[in-house]
């Protein structure tokens, strides 16, 4: 396995958000102000937001209501991310979990999560691909993997991606199993909602012929089935989210 990663870097002004003592966030200075007004005991300094509870998850979790209730964080979806100690590598290790966290607010408070891709391709080389529903909360329309979703607090990898496969495009267990580890990308970038910080799980599979991918959870609007030389174009022509392109560019341009 290999691991990678690609950071763009917060504007100069934004704060650490450091809670329990640990390095776990950005804010823009307008959310770090938000943010402190409704954080029990917050330090604002200049260049940090420092937080220290006895219950930081239920805390942040009752705070992440009231700015929902204000209209700063969308797309509510009642899952848990774990927020996770920071270590030197996240692509090659897990940090011990610090509390959990409805995952609609990760990008406010600018946290890392994770996430599970999974590249598939059929016997004749071409690759899988699902266009991402219009409704979607992140880039509705755009073209994606044949299967990616978030990993939720307590989930292992493996188990987020075959759920992922099959709730997305009808994959059942028997063919999960051939899930093969790729590698990881960590993928980081401002987004309107905030910090967009997350390490990409990476697996390929390798679909039987024949195989119609099927939609089961209303992700996902269609599936096209990609040439290498179609891949490319559509890759070049920008019809990918962001995610799925880095993780195509990296780990899954052939089968």
């Amino acid at each position: 396995m290999s691991s990678k990663t690609q950071l763009e870097s917060q504007p100069a002004d934004w704060l650490r958000l450091s809670i329990q003592g640990a390095p776990v966030g950005w804010l823009s200075p307008r959310r770090a102000a938000l943010a402190a007004r409704w954080l029990p005991a917050a330090v604002l300094q200049s260049d940090e937001l420092n937080w220290v509870s006895d219950s930081p998850g239920e805390q942040l979790e009752a705070v992440a209501l009231r700015l929902r209730e204000q209209g700063e964080i969308g797309g509510w979806r009642n899952e848990a991310y774990a927020c996770e100690c920071p270590v030197s590598d996240p692509c090659a290790g897990f940090g011990s979990e610090l509390f959990r966290l409805e995952r609609a607010a990760f990008r406010f408070f600018g946290l890392m999560s994770r996430a599970v891709h999974v590249n598939a391709w059929l016997p004749d080389g071409r690759m899988v691909c699902g266009r991402r529903a219009l409704h979607k909360a992140t880039d509705p329309g755009r073209l994606d993997n044949c299967a990616a979703g978030g990993l939720a607090a307590g989930e292992s990898l493996l188990d987020c991606a075959r759920r992922e496969l099959w709730e997305e495009a009808g994959v059942p267990a028997v063919l999960s199993q051939g899930l093969l580890p790729s590698g990881a990308v960590r993928s980081r970038r401002i987004e309107p909602e905030g910090l967009h910080d997350e390490v990409l799980h990476v697996y390929a599979l390798e679909l039987p012929e024949g195989f119609e991918p099927c939609n089961r959870d209303g992700e996902v609007s269609e599936f096209v089935c990609l040439s290498p030389a179609q891949l490319s174009q559509r890759l070049d022509a920008g019809e990918f989210s962001p995610d799925a392109e880095l993780v195509i560019r990296h780990f899954g341009r052939e089968p």
